[in-house]
C-alpha cells in the first residue's frame, strides 16, 4: 500500500478527536500504530499496564478501521516490533512516505527520537499542537516566565481562575482555595464499612488476544493478568467516570488520603489509567465533577478535592 504521508498514533494518544487524525484524508492517508516489545522490556513494566497499552491500542485500531481509515498496525509479534524505532523505520523504508504527521509526543525524548528517525529517512516529520490537556505548553511557559518559583497552589489558583472552574463572582467557591482540613479524615477502627463495587469489564476477544501476548512476550515481567478489568475503550471509560462520580464521589474528599489494607480503590475514582490513554478528556472529567456539585449529588469539599 503506497501512501505520501502517514499519520502517526501513539500508545497513549488513543482520543478520537485527535488533531493528527482531524487532518487524516482516509483515501489517500494511512495511520501508523506501533506495538514495541522494547516498551515493556527496557522498563520492567507491571503485566497489566502491558496489557493494558496493548488492549486499549486494538480496541482503538479497530474503532479507526471502522471509521473508514487505512491503518498500519505493527503487531508486538513481528520482528519489526522489537523497538518503536525498527517499527517506525519499517513503515517509512517500505514506503513513499514523504511526511510523517503526528500529535506531540508527551515525553520529550520519544519526540527526538521520532525526529531523529525522519531526519535520517529523509521523511519530513510534522508535529501538531496536543489540545488534549487543560494547560498547553505555550500558555504554561507565559506563566511560569513572571515567577521567581514555581509553586502547585499557585498554578492550581490561576487554572481555576483562567478556566472558570469552582469560581463565584471572581472569588473561589464555598469562600476557600482548598478545603484540605476537612479531606484528612481517617477511617477509624471500625474501617471503610460497605463500598461501592468497582465496575469490572470483563476481556473480550480482542483483549485477551493482547493479555495472552503479554503472557508470552513478557513471562518474567512481574504481576498478574487473572483479574485484569481495566476499561480499554472509550464506551468503558465513560461507564466508569458516570459510576464514580455517582458512587464514590461524594465521600471521596473527607477520606482522599485514607487507606485501608485489602482495599486498592475506596472512594477514588481509577481513571487516572483511561486519562493517560486519552480515552477520556480531563475537561469532561472536571464538568462530571461540578455537575454533581450543581445538583447536590455531591458536596463541594468532595468535588474540589478530585478536581484539585
Amino acid at each position: 500500500m503506497k501512501t505520501d504521508r502517514l499519520i502517526l498514533v501513539l500508545g497513549d494518544q488513543l482520543n478520537r478527536d485527535s488533531p493528527a487524525l482531524a487532518t487524516c484524508n482516509r483515501e489517500k492517508d494511512r495511520v501508523l500504530m506501533i506495538e514495541s516489545r522494547e516498551e515493556s522490556q527496557r522498563i520492567w513494566s507491571h503485566k497489566a499496564r502491558s496489557g493494558l497499552f496493548l488492549a486499549a491500542m486494538r480496541h482503538h485500531c479497530t474503532w479507526l478501521r471502522a471509521q473508514g481509515f487505512k491503518v498500519e498496525y505493527v503487531r508486538i509479534d513481528e520482528p519489526r516490533a522489537e523497538s518503536f524505532d525498527s517499527g517506525l523505520r519499517s513503515a517509512l523504508r517500505n514506503d513513499t512516505v514523504t511526511q510523517l504527521l503526528m500529535t506531540e509526543a508527551g515525553e520529550f525524548g520519544v519526540q527526538q527520537q521520532i525526529a531523529s528517525v525522519c531526519e535520517s529517512m529523509g521523511v519530513e516529520c510534522q508535529r501538531l499542537a496536543d489540545k488534549h490537556f487543560i494547560c498547553s505548553n505555550a500558555t504554561f511557559s507565559d506563566w511560569r516566565r513572571e515567577r521567581k518559583s514555581l509553586v502547585m497552589e499557585h498554578f492550581y489558583r490561576h487554572m481555576r481562575k483562567r478556566h472558570d472552574i469552582l469560581m463565584e463572582g471572581g472569588q473561589p467557591a464555598g469562600g476557600s482555595w482548598n478545603f484540605d482540613r476537612r479531606n484528612r479524615k481517617p477511617f477509624g477502627r471500625q474501617g471503610p464499612g460497605m463500598l461501592p463495587t468497582m465496575p469490572a469489564f470483563d476481556p473480550d476477544q480482542i483483549t485477551r488476544s493482547a493479555l495472552n501476548d503479554v503472557l508470552l512476550h513478557f513471562p518474567d515481567n512481574p504481576g498478574s493478568l487473572t483479574s485484569f478489568a481495566w476499561p480499554v475503550k472509550r464506551e468503558q471509560a465513560l461507564q466508569l467516570l458516570d459510576d464514580f462520580v455517582a458512587q464514590r464521589l461524594p465521600a471521596f474528599g473527607p477520606f482522599q488520603d485514607a487507606m485501608w489494607t485489602g482495599e486498592p480503590f475506596l472512594h477514588h475514582s481509577a481513571l487516572s489509567a483511561a486519562l493517560n490513554l486519552k480515552l477520556l478528556h480531563p475537561r469532561e472529567v472536571i464538568d462530571a465533577a461540578l455537575a454533581a456539585a450543581a445538583d447536590g449529588a455531591a458536596p463541594l469539599q468532595s468535588v474540589e478535592g478530585f478536581v484539585r
